[in-house]
């Protein structure tokens, strides 16, 4: 029992705990009043990139409500539209600079450029331009540029002196982190380079055919080109043109797309605003050699573009009743050429180089030409129908399901001439023998030396009369396809046995009495001293064939030795 008492007490289930709190205790100086967790917090690796929260994108700023209107796209994203005056082409002038708009275009001057400044020089528009859809600024760089300056501070000069190389002061031979350059030229053995100002000087001689020939075959197969697109020969395309030139004396340049329809004029622009001269062209690429007194620190300097300007608003390219058409007439032509069937289909940055030329011929067949541009940019097909309207001539008609239809138009004349004999009708056979009109036409030597050998080898026939009725001249040609008929059939034979019959055929062969003396070219023309063709070879810098096999080694040299040791012996 006295274990008992000790085990019970008066307060064996005691109360719930009160409201009551602790009194706090006293700070003490050197230790916290919280205490330390019972469990440690482990440490873990720090997360990997996948696994992390992606953090939401910031808000977007405040609108500023009073932005600069030079920051704002207008020709996208408003409605601007200011119509151009014909009699003012001066649309926004600051001193000496200014923005015009004339038949080329929109172009800007500048105090001391050499021409007037375009963004294409070879794809803008024939037609002159009716409105803007920005306001005119000048896109070059400050201080004298109304618009405001967004790119960074320039970099501060280096304090180490590098050494600059071009042509007329090139790196000492066996120097280490230097990039090849080329010398100036070529020249002759003992002529030098000279300063030269004008195109003609800097250009120097014309090129001789083996020196194009030597300039265009390293760059055949290179890389380092200048790639032209869809926006033609740019402004800025000028300064790279001469970055090429700096180092090589040729610059390749690959032309793709719209600007491939009319190489002429690429390949003139080309020349007129770079100064040099293209050497060689085979297909969309072009060599443009610098010249033989190109120095790149004497070359003239354009200020670079910033950005590509809009382009102003043209006259439209399909009209409802177009030049020479009422509009009923206009969509019945519509409706046939959606059964039309398309002459060609055109790739996406293709070469174009027979495009006017196969549009000019299906129009000799039908009033109604379709082409195929299915996968193309809207504005590339446009702008070949641009061309097409100018360089073919005609009509466009639509651009429906990215296919191009045009017409012939009422002026439309044929590529070939019209015979220049009449045919007779019934009863007038004699007036119109006796009106006939006689044209001569003149041909090349090599026409006339095979007409010379049809006539000889009685394949063709001169006819000494001209004025002869179609019965007259049936009866010519009946009298002589029975001359022909035995030409044909009968040949000269020469019947020889064994040994004797080929000595004997090496010999005629030897002495050049055989019947077919003369020479031959590869496409079975006989040669002439006089041929038409000589002058187109020799500009031809890949005609000249180098003969590498040496006389005398062919199996058919050693044969012909053979026969002619068999033919020598006495014995035989």
């Amino acid at each position: 029992m006295p274990a008992l008492a000790k085990l019970l007490s008066p307060n064996l289930f005691p109360s719930l705990p009160s409201d009551r709190r602790p009194p706090p205790r006293p700070a003490t100086s050197g230790a916290t009043s919280a205490h330390p967790p019972p469990i440690p917090v482990p440490k873990y690796p720090p997360p990997l990139r996948s696994q992390k929260p992606r953090n939401p994108p910031p808000p977007p700023p405040p609108p500023n409500p009073s932005p600069n209107p030079a920051f704002k796209t207008h020709h996208r994203n408003s409605r601007y539209y200011k119509p151009i005056r014909p009699d003012s082409p001066v649309v926004s002038s600051d001193g000496d600079r200014s923005v015009v708009v004339g038949e080329s275009g929109v172009s800007y001057l500048l105090p001391g450029a050499p021409f007037e400044f375009q963004f294409s020089y070879s794809e803008t528009p024939t037609a002159r331009p009716l409105a803007m859809r920005e306001p005119a600024f000048l896109p070059f760089a400050p201080p004298t540029m109304p618009r405001p300056w967004t790119g960074k501070a320039p970099f501060k000069g280096s304090k180490k002196k590098i050494p600059l190389f071009d042509s007329f002061d090139p790196p000492p031979p066996g120097k280490k982190g230097v990039k090849y350059v080329e010398m100036p030229g070529p020249f002759d053995l003992g002529k030098r380079p000279r300063e030269g100002r004008t195109r003609e000087e800097i250009l120097g001689e014309p090129l001789k055919r083996w020196e194009i020939k030597m300039l265009v075959k390293p760059h055949l197969s290179d890389n380092r080109q200048v790639n032209l697109g869809r926006d033609g020969l740019t402004h800025n395309m000028l300064e790279l043109v001469h970055l090429h030139w700096k180092r090589r004396r040729v610059c390749k340049v690959r032309c793709r797309g719209v600007p491939t329809v009319d190489m002429d004029n690429v390949c003139r622009h080309l020349e007129e605003k770079t100064g040099g001269r293209i050497i060689h062209r085979v297909g969309g690429v072009v060599y443009l050699f610098r010249g033989r007194n190109y120095n790149y620190r004497t070359r003239p300097q354009y200020p670079l573009m910033l950005w590509k300007p809009a382009a102003p608003v043209y006259p439209k390219l399909i009209q409802d009743a177009p030049e020479g058409l009422t509009k009923a007439e206009a969509d019945e032509f519509r409706k046939r050429g959606k059964k039309l069937l398309p002459i060609c289909k055109l790739a996406k940055n293709g070469i174009y180089l027979t495009l006017v030329k196969d549009v000019r011929n299906a129009f000799e067949g039908s009033l109604l030409v379709k082409i195929d541009c299915q996968g193309m940019h809207t504005s590339d097909y446009k702008k070949l129908g641009a061309k097409l309207k100018d360089l073919v001539p005609c009509v466009l008609l639509s651009f429906d399901d990215e296919q191009i239809l045009m017409w012939r138009g009422k002026d439309w004349k044929s590529m070939y001439p019209e015979p220049t004999v009449p045919l007779a009708k019934e009863g007038k056979i004699d007036d119109a023998c006796e009106d006939r009109d006689v044209k001569k036409v003149i041909s090349s030597p090599k026409m006339t030396s095979l007409w010379e050998r049809a006539i000889q080898s009685s394949k063709a026939l001169l006819l000494d009369e001209l004025n002869l009725c179609p019965d007259d001249l049936l009866k010519k040609v009946e009298e002589f396809e029975g001359i022909t008929q035995v030409t044909e059939h009968s040949y000269p034979a020469l019947v020889l046995s064994s040994e004797r019959a080929t000595g004997s055929s090496v010999a005629a062969y030897e002495d050049g009495s055989t019947s077919q003396s003369e020479d031959y070219s590869e496409d079975g023309f006989p040669f002439s001293d006089n041929d038409e063709y000589d002058d187109i070879c020799e500009n031809d810098p890949f005609e000249e064939a180098d003969w590498s096999t040496p006389l005398g080694s062919l199996p058919v040299d050693r044969l012909t030795e053979k026969l002619s040791q068999d033919q020598k012996r006495p014995g035989s």
